[in-house]
C-alpha cells in the first residue's frame, strides 16, 4: 500500500485575468522508503501541487481530486486534523529558509516548539534533541549554535537548521520545494547529498522537487517530469535519464551542463517560454517548443504506458507501450 497515494489532483487560481489552471489531473504514488523526483521548470505547477494536498494553498487556490495518506485524505481534513499530520507524520522543507525561520526566535527556540508541540517533550529533553539534530546536519559546536538566530547563520546553514527542524519528528514522509535553489553550487551539491544520506539512515520517504536534473540523478528512484501543470513523463532514474522518451526530457537532458562536453560545443536549451497557464495552447502542451512537433499534435496527446510501469505523454508512444488515457 502506498504511503502517499495522489490521483486525478487539479489546482486552479482564481485570478482578475481569468482562472489559471496550475496542476491538472496529477495522478502518482509514494511508497516508504523512497525517493521520488518532481521535476520541471519553473511554472509547471510542482510546488503547488504539494502545498495543495499539505494545505498551504493562497486564499484565491482550490483544490479537488484525492491525497491520500495512509488511507485518510487528507484534502478532505479540517485544518486541526492537518495540523496533527503536518510536522509529525509529514514535514516539508522550503527553498528560502531565511522567509521561513522567524528572525525574532532563536534557532533553539523554533526547533523546540515543534518538538515539545509534537511530541510532548520537557523542554531539556526537546534541546538536548534539537542540538542532536542540528550534529546530524553538520552544524559546527551545536550545544553553542543553537542559541543564535537566523541571521547569524549563512545560507547553507539555515537551509541545514530547515532539514533539522523537518526531520525532529521523524517524519514518515519529507518533502524537500527546491532545498539548495539559493545556494552557490558547492553548497547546492553539499544539501542534495545530506538529504539523500538522511532518508536512508531514517527509512522515510521523500519528495523532491526541483528544475534541476542532474541535482537529483543520484539520489532519486522514481522521477515525475512535470510541464504546464501536468506530468508528461514518469519513471525510474535509468529510463528517464538513459532512454527519455517525451521531447521535453530529451531538452531538459541535453541542457544539462556536463564536465565531459567537448570545449566548443554550444550548450543546448529548449527554445521558447512556457505557455501562459491562462491560454494553454491547443492540442500539446509542449507543442510550440518542441522540434518534433506534427500536425497531430494539434489533439490532445494520450498517455502511453510501458510493461515497466513508466509513462509518457506524447504521441510517439513507447516501445511495447499501450495507450492507458486519452
Amino acid at each position: 500500500m502506498p504511503l502517499l497515494s495522489i490521483s486525478n489532483l487539479e489546482v486552479e487560481f482564481e485570478t482578475a485575468e481569468g482562472v489559471v489552471k496550475a496542476v491538472n489531473g496529477m495522478t502518482f504514488d509514494v511508497f516508504e522508503g523512497e525517493t521520488l523526483a518532481i521535476v520541471g521548470e519553473s511554472g509547471a505547477g510542482k510546488s503547488q501541487l504539494v502545498l495543495s494536498f499539505m494545505g498551504l494553498l493562497a486564499e484565491n487556490g482550490s483544490v479537488s481530486g484525492e491525497a491520500k495518506f495512509r488511507g485518510e485524505d487528507l484534502l478532505q481534513m479540517k485544518p486541526r486534523e492537518l495540523n496533527r499530520i503536518r510536522g509529525r507524520h509529514i514535514a516539508m522543507i522550503f527553498q528560502d529558509p531565511m522567509t521561513s525561520l522567524n528572525p525574532f526566535l532563536s534557532i533553539e527556540k523554533q526547533m523546540t516548539e515543534v518538538v515539545r508541540h509534537h511530541q510532548g517533550l520537557s523542554r531539556e529533553e526537546a534541546r538536548a534533541h534539537a542540538v542532536e539534530m542540528l550534529r546530524a546536519v553538520r552544524i559546527p559546536d551545536p550545544e553553542e549554535r543553537i542559541k543564535q538566530y537566523p541571521h547569524e547563520y549563512s545560507g547553507g546553514m539555515r537551509q541545514r537548521v530547515m532539514i533539522a527542524i523537518g526531520l525532529l519528528c521523524a517524519p514518515e514522509l519529507l518533502i524537500a520545494d527546491e532545498p539548495s535553489t539559493a545556494l552557490d553550487v558547492t553548497v547546492q551539491a553539499q544539501i542534495t547529498e545530506l538529504v539523500g544520506e538522511l532518508r536512508k539512515k531514517t527509512k522515510m520517504a521523500l519528495v523532491l522537487i526541483t528544475h534541476d536534473l542532474a541535482a537529483v540523478a543520484e539520489i532519486s528512484d522514481r522521477i515525475i517530469v512535470m510541464y504546464a501543470g501536468e506530468a508528461v513523463e514518469t519513471g525510474t532514474v535509468d529510463e528517464i535519464f538513459y532512454s527519455p522518451q517525451h521531447p521535453y526530457t530529451r531538452g531538459l537532458i541535453a541542457s544539462v551542463p556536463r564536465l565531459d562536453r567537448i570545449s566548443d560545443d554550444e550548450l543546448q536549451a529548449i527554445p521558447g517560454n512556457p505557455p501562459n497557464l491562462l491560454e494553454l495552447p491547443i492540442g500539446c502542451n509542449f507543442r510550440d517548443r518542441c522540434s518534433e512537433a506534427t500536425e497531430q499534435c494539434l489533439e490532445r496527446p494520450p498517455v502511453w504506458r510501458a510493461t515497466s510501469g513508466r509513462t509518457s505523454r506524447c504521441f510517439q508512444g513507447i516501445e511495447g507501450g499501450e495507450i492507458v488515457n486519452e
